[in-house]
């Protein structure tokens, strides 16, 4: 198993990345880690709200497909998150110092980018769950172009 920083996984930059690392990963799962730490972004007084672990489960979804495509030599692209069903967190932060364990299992992906992951976040005291939807096209430009958005202000 390779192993890459979390910076070459990910689609993000600077403070946008809200995983340390990748514990393991093989063709069905990813293992992440988070250290909950004072200023890291959407961190509040007592902890990192229970509703981020939604992205903190994207993220690790989007850092197993960085290890999939890296290790056949692709280039890492952006993903898009459709949505959750059912996020169920017994906290309502998670808080300072935890060391959070970001699991995500793959239930379904197609050719066409399109997947499902079961996720759980556990930590001393904390479970958080979810099944997330997920799109990552082979070529997201498309997607990501301005120009194939309606313009709000555009008139018919």
């Amino acid at each position: 198993m390779t192993s890459w920083p979390i910076e070459h996984l990910l689609p993000h930059a600077g403070r946008m990345i809200w995983l340390d690392r990748v514990m393991s990963w093989d063709a069905d799962t990813i293992v992440c880690e988070r250290v909950v730490r004072r200023g890291g972004l959407a961190t509040e007084p007592n902890g990192l709200p229970a509703w981020a672990g939604i992205e903190l489960m994207a993220q690790a979804i989007a850092a197993w497909n960085g290890c999939q495509v890296l290790s056949t030599g692709g280039t890492v692209r952006p993903g898009f998150l459709l949505g959750t069903r059912a996020y169920r967190a017994n906290v309502d932060v998670f808080p300072l110092g935890a060391t959070l364990r970001v699991h995500a299992v793959r239930a379904f992906h197609d050719d066409d980018g399109m997947g499902s992951f079961v996720c759980r976040i556990d930590a001393p005291g904390v479970e958080a769950e979810a099944r997330l939807t997920v799109f990552s096209p082979p070529d997201p430009s498309p997607f990501l172009d301005p120009r194939n958005h309606l313009d709000p202000k555009a008139t018919p």
